[in-house]
């Protein structure tokens, strides 16, 4: 059957009713800190299905998603939620940081909370019967076919939207009213999908925040995970604040894989010092070392281009100001790599390292920084529409 037959075919079976879901094939990927994250790959009929409701619901849900939700909305990127959460710091009076997880959260999904949020904007009864069944679908694991009553699978084409729905609800729309009702002082928020932090201007703000966020999140099914959620005192004072009391440096927490350093300019004023997650930074170079080993025999212009492309892209996400040196030292690292690579090629060890150096010089492409500062680029996209709050 030609693809246009197929397509008809199940444009017939949407509109008659009969079209099913189909389980989602069940695959798991590493994380940074060695566990694994489930993921489930949907058939390519349900993929199109998804795609143009994602479309639909987009244009419903984006006038209502709130300015501090960044992730997985069109548009949005990682960058502006970064920008977003260092122009609150270094605007507004920030001296505590909640730096929130939300434990298993794709897959502690209420069903039944779900399809009632959903109510609040579609009246479509058809496009809610579409999402209850791709909710109840389930997974296929090991040939087995495993039923979900909870859940939605991350790498769903419309698990990402029905997330920020089942947030926008559970958290954003009760967080900004809490922070207009019941806040001291200022509080800022950031959300990226299931990660979100929030800046406190005044701690009893901060305690309590935590403990009802606690409860209303409990309400839907929900909680924080207790090793990834924080309060630390973070922020221009932090560092004079934690030295009277006989304290160390302050804390730092970690945002979409960029660590937040409370740290001092030249002449002695507050930086918020961004740095690479050091997980991140181990687990992209135990990957690279992975690939080179497979790909030892290739040529070594095969080899250069395909590690240009890798520290290419992984200049373009983590090349923010102050990460110069981490940029660096993932450069030199590749290098040594490398170089230990083509050197187990032969067992004559021709390849000396003046010879290697300018082979990397050749490749490897060089640390720079490659995106502004944050309260620039904020200013520009926001253009003034959109404060810091």
């Amino acid at each position: 059957m030609a693809l246009e037959d197929h397509l008809r075919d199940l444009h017939a079976r949407l509109h008659s009713g009969a079209y099913r879901a189909k389980p989602t094939r069940r695959v798991y990927i590493p994380k940074t800190d060695g566990r694994l994250r489930p993921l489930g790959i949907a058939t390519l009929e349900d993929k199109i299905v998804q795609s143009a409701i994602v479309e639909v619901m987009n244009a419903i849900y984006e006038p209502d998603f709130l300015g501090f939700s960044y992730g997985f909305r069109p548009k949005r990127s990682q960058h502006q939620a970064l920008d977003a959460l260092a122009t609150g710091i270094l605007r507004k009076k920030v001296n505590w940081v909640l730096d929130a997880d939300i434990r298993g959260f794709f897959d502690a999904i209420d069903h039944s909370w779900m399809l009632e949020f959903l109510k609040h904007r579609i009246g479509d009864t058809r496009v809610l019967r579409l999402v209850q069944k791709w909710l109840n679908a389930g997974v296929m694991e090991e040939g087995k076919r495993v039923k979900s009553e909870v859940g939605t699978p991350q790498g769903a084409t419309v698990s990402p939207l029905l997330a920020n729905i089942y947030l926008h609800y559970a958290f954003d729309l009760w967080a900004h009213q809490w922070r207009r009702k019941h806040a001291r002082g200022e509080i800022i928020i950031v959300r990226y999908a299931d990660d979100f932090v929030v800046g406190f201007q005044d701690v009893h703000d901060a305690r309590r925040f935590r403990r009802e966020l606690s409860e209303r999140l409990r309400k839907f099914s929900l909680e924080l995970h207790p090793e990834k959620t924080r309060l630390l005192r973070f922020g221009r004072f932090a560092a004079e604040q934690r030295r009277r009391r006989g304290l160390g440096k302050p804390e730092t927490f970690t945002f979409l894989g960029l660590r937040h350093i409370c740290s001092t300019t030249r002449s002695g004023g507050f930086l918020l010092k961004r740095n690479t997650d050091s997980k991140r930074l181990c687990a992209k170079l135990k990957s690279v070392k992975a690939e080179l080993r497979r790909r030892m025999h290739l040529p070594i212009v095969q080899q250069g281009a395909w590690l240009r492309s890798v520290i290419a892209g992984y200049f373009n996400y983590y090349a923010v100001p102050t990460n110069v040196t981490a940029l660096e030292s993932f450069r030199t690292q590749i290098a040594r790599l490398w170089f230990r690579t083509l050197r187990r090629r032969s067992q004559r060890h021709r390849l000396p390292w003046e010879r290697m150096t300018k082979i990397v010089a050749r490749w490897l492409p060089s640390a720079r920084i490659r995106h502004p500062w944050p309260e620039e680029r904020f200013d520009v996209t926001t253009r003034g529409r959109s404060p810091v709050r």
